[in-house]
């Protein structure tokens, strides 16, 4: 049994070890916004200034993380499953399972981030309370932790 377990940490080092390095390049940003506002509105200039819809802008680094999220093996349709199976209902919960994860449970960390990533495409308030709410900055505190813990 503990051969198998082996072999499965390596294959999860192996093949999502480049993903990780990709997105933990983005922590110390998200150390960075941690409280800040990383969603302003355009609402036009001039005199249309009040009769246009205000439309929301978001940091140039917040979408660059994304952009850069979409790319990984850590952006999946199949999320909901994971809600479902870890029974998620709330940010708090999100960040617990994160933070007491182990490297076996990648498919935790794909799940949460691919919620954010992907609602935030339909309704881009959800990058924000990604933000806002740490987790973003949590998942990634955790695989780097994971990962350096198991390449050390």
């Amino acid at each position: 049994m503990y051969g198998h377990e082996e072999n499965t940490r390596e294959r999860i080092l192996k093949q999502y070890g480049a993903d990780v390095e990709r997105l933990i390049r983005y922590l110390p940003w998200l150390h960075e916004a941690d409280g800040k506002d990383v969603e302003s509105f355009y609402e036009g200039e001039g005199e249309a200034k009040q009769t246009l819809m205000k439309i929301p802008v978001f940091d140039s680094t917040l979408l660059s993380f994304v952009k850069e999220a979409e790319k990984t093996q850590f952006v999946t349709k199949n999320y909901p499953y994971v809600y479902t199976h870890y029974r998620i209902r709330s940010h708090e919960q999100e960040r617990d399972l994160l933070r007491s994860a182990k490297i076996t449970e990648i498919d935790l960390f794909r799940g949460i981030i691919s919620k954010y990533v992907l609602e935030g495409k339909r309704k881009p308030a959800v990058w924000r309370d990604a933000v806002s709410e740490g987790i973003f900055k949590t998942a990634l505190e955790g695989l780097g932790e994971l990962f350096k813990q198991q390449q050390a």
